[in-house]
């Protein structure tokens, strides 16, 4: 029997990191030190769009592309920018944004209700295209 469910965890996790609010995020899409980081699976992005401008990194493979040892990694999240994850409704993003945290990638933050919020406040969607 498990000791501690996923609402803890997500609590845990909110009491740790920055959350943004939808308006707060949009206000950054144009911010060239901020990265937006859908961490959805490719298929949700390509059923529901994505963020204009955010990057693609899936949640099974988040830490081994922060990790520069890793042989996964991805030279982007050695930038030096602010990162901000979002998932559907917050709470993979949650839990991804203080993972990386207690990383080390700094600084960082999600979106508070994940792209659910952001289509909801009428905030910019693009259409993501299969490869």
């Amino acid at each position: 029997m498990i000791t501690k469910g996923y609402k803890q965890l997500c609590a845990e996790a909110e009491a740790e990191i920055e959350t943004l609010t939808v308006a707060q995020a949009v206000e950054l899409l144009d911010d060239a030190e901020v990265e937006i980081v859908d961490i959805r699976d490719i298929r949700e992005l390509w059923r529901e769009g994505t963020v204009p401008g955010s990057v693609h990194a899936p949640r099974g493979m988040l830490e081994f592309w922060v990790d520069p040892e890793s042989p996964y990694y991805r030279e982007l999240f050695g930038s030096g920018k602010k990162f901000v994850f979002f998932c559907a409704g917050g709470m993979r993003s949650a839990l991804a944004t203080q993972q990386v945290q207690r990383m080390g990638l700094q600084p960082v933050a999600h979106i508070e209700g994940g792209f659910d919020a952001w289509k909801e406040a009428g905030a910019p969607i693009v259409e993501k295209q299969r490869k």
